[in-house]
């Protein structure tokens, strides 16, 4: 894992845990996982589902997804027209 990851990790983590300080580390990554929907062991969750998970926690669940949001369009014409070029 790169070290800017890990940070942001623990940047995301830190108010999420604060909310449940008495839960163990294993714990409050079992509870990311079930507010996700994650399905698999949890050996298998991924940093991207932890990060992104934390990042739209408390979010309205029809909000862009970070990163995604630089590139969204609310209407559906403005976006083919720029994705054709005819718009900048």
């Amino acid at each position: 894992m790169k070290c800017h990851r890990l940070n942001e990790v623990l940047e995301l983590l830190q108010p999420y845990w604060s909310k449940d300080p008495d839960l163990h580390l294993l714990q409050i990554l079992q509870k990311i996982a079930d507010e996700a929907g994650f399905d698999k062991p949890l050996a298998e969750l991924s940093d991207e589902v932890i990060i992104y998970h934390l990042k739209m926690a408390g979010k309205d669940k029809f909000e862009p997804i970070p990163g995604i949001k630089k590139d969204y369009e609310e209407d559906f014409k403005t976006a083919l027209l720029k994705a054709r070029g005819i718009l900048k």
